[in-house]
């Protein structure tokens, strides 16, 4: 043997030897780091049956590589804030004896998982849609004195965000503090991208976890999800809406999206301006204090309300576990609307478990969702669902992009998550829950119209679907770890 076919044999040894090492490391970090057993099932396959490929995907997608602890970062408010918010939360747990002696436990519930506290004295006004929120959002962006934080997973730069930008310049230049946040992934939405554009015009903006693919991938980890908008640190939008034109139906987009946003009034605002403020500290390390960010919240309504943040830190699996506790209180009635509905076992069990108890359980999605892969893999779960007595209905285009969970006749719960494992495990999310029976007849209202217009589907509809379609929902469901 000459010294070439030597170096050779070598040279495949030692790559040999390497592709073992990092298969054995990588299988070690995923038995003793990912808490969630189907994924880690998923993505131990995915390393051993193609070393290669496998090793570098989870590298690259598959970990957390955020260690943040929230209370590092939480901002220096004044005492009469602080003072203000205990009295709301005292006031928040006297009424929800009063009002709602059988959601008590699901406010403990929240209280353990968020460790914050209810809040009495909210006001929460449902907008549908871009045509409905987005001129409310930018009349409180022009009528802003002090502050204003916008937090937005999409900021397109388009008609729609054209018009944010122009709202946003206009309050830095009367002299507000404006600070904008976007996703390092939904920064790639648009050309050219929104971020750049704002530091042009001097407008302090973060860009979170920027992406190192310059591409816009749906499928990427660890992505900040949450709509926040707090004006002067008193009036707060949250919900589903993106910025960007497709929410404005009115004006016939090429791209059309459904959607439902909320207007938030009174002390519950703190909660998404503290959502904010850090992501902006870890983002920018800069540390938003002082009145202009965190006034005093006087009442402003009736609705007993929390901000529930979420994400793959210290926030891990909050969402997950207050919908259990929530569909474990239904007693009538469970609507959900998602335009994303891949719920993992224990979510598909307790669904099954309330609606064989006699709860009416509804569940809405779009007839034609915008990412194929999530679609079929859910069309593949939805026999399992429908014969567990639960009501699958699909909503008629255009797109429904809206996010919500009705329990009974008092209990709302609405912000920027799915029902997938991205929103719940992976991706920085936010939602509110609301204690309020007049809010929960209007949402009841807006999805009863939803349910008028779409068509249900039955167990034999899916058992009715061909061999070839049934194999590749069943295999993309495979991928739902990833999805």
């Amino acid at each position: 043997m000459d010294l070439s076919h030597l170096l050779s044999d070598l040279w495949i040894i030692s790559l040999l030897g390497l592709q073992t090492a990092a298969v054995v490391l990588t299988t070690t970090h995923l038995v003793l780091s990912n808490r969630d057993v189907p994924s880690t099932v998923g993505w131990t396959g995915l390393v051993l049956l193609t070393p290669l490929v496998g090793v570098v995907l989870y590298w690259m997608f598959g970990i957390n590589r955020i260690k943040r602890k929230a209370h590092r970062l939480r901002p220096e408010t004044s005492l009469l804030s602080e003072e203000a918010s205990v009295r709301a939360e005292q006031r928040a747990h006297r009424l929800l004896e009063s009002r709602f002696p059988g959601l008590i436990p699901l406010g403990h519930l929240g209280d353990e998982l968020t460790l914050s506290e209810l809040e009495a004295g909210n006001r929460i006004t449902p907008l549908v849609n871009g045509d409905a929120a987005y001129p409310e959002m930018l009349a409180a962006i022009d009528t802003a004195q002090r502050s204003v934080a916008l937090s937005s997973y999409i900021f397109d730069n388009d008609l729609a965000g054209q018009r944010f930008i122009a709202a946003l310049q206009r309050a830095h230049r009367r002299g507000v503090q404006v600070r904008v946040l976007i996703d390092g992934v939904g920064q790639w939405y648009s050309r050219p991208h929104t971020p750049k554009v704002l530091r042009q015009l001097g407008i302090p903006t973060g860009v979170f976890l920027e992406s190192a693919l310059p591409i816009r991938n749906p499928y990427l980890n660890l992505r900040n999800h949450r709509k926040i908008l707090v004006v002067d640190g008193r009036l707060g939008f949250t919900g589903g809406l993106n910025l960007r034109e497709g929410c404005l139906l009115e004006s016939n987009p090429r791209h059309p999206v459904q959607d439902l946003h909320f207007k938030v009034e009174g002390p519950v605002v703190r909660g998404l301006m503290e959502a904010f403020g850090l992501d902006w500290a870890f983002t920018t390390g800069e540390r938003l204090g002082c009145d202009a960010w965190y006034p005093v919240l006087e009442p402003a309504g009736e609705s007993i309300a929390r901000c529930v943040p979420d994400g793959p830190d210290e926030d891990f699996d909050v969402l997950r576990r207050l919908i259990l506790g929530a569909l474990a209180h239904a007693r009538q009635r469970v609507r959900i609307v998602t335009p994303y509905f891949l719920p993992d076992q224990t979510l598909i069990t307790a669904l099954n478990v309330i609606a064989m108890s006699g709860v009416e359980v509804q569940i809405l999605v779009p007839q034609r969702n915008n990412l194929r892969f999530v679609q079929w893999a859910a069309e593949a779960q939805a026999e399992q669902i429908l014969d567990g007595r639960s009501r699958i209905f699909v909503t008629p285009p255009p797109f429904d992009h809206t996010k919500l969970m009705l329990i009974d006749e008092a209990w709302c719960f609405f912000g920027s998550a799915n029902w997938d494992p991205r929103s719940l495990r992976l991706n920085f999310e936010l939602n509110i829950e609301c204690y309020d029976a007049a809010l929960a007849r209007r949402l009841h209202a807006l999805v009863d119209e939803k349910v008028a217009d779409a068509i249900e589907i039955r167990a034999a509809d899916m058992r009715a679907r061909t061999l070839p379609i049934r194999l590749r929902d069943g295999f993309a469901r495979l991928l739902t770890p990833y999805l």
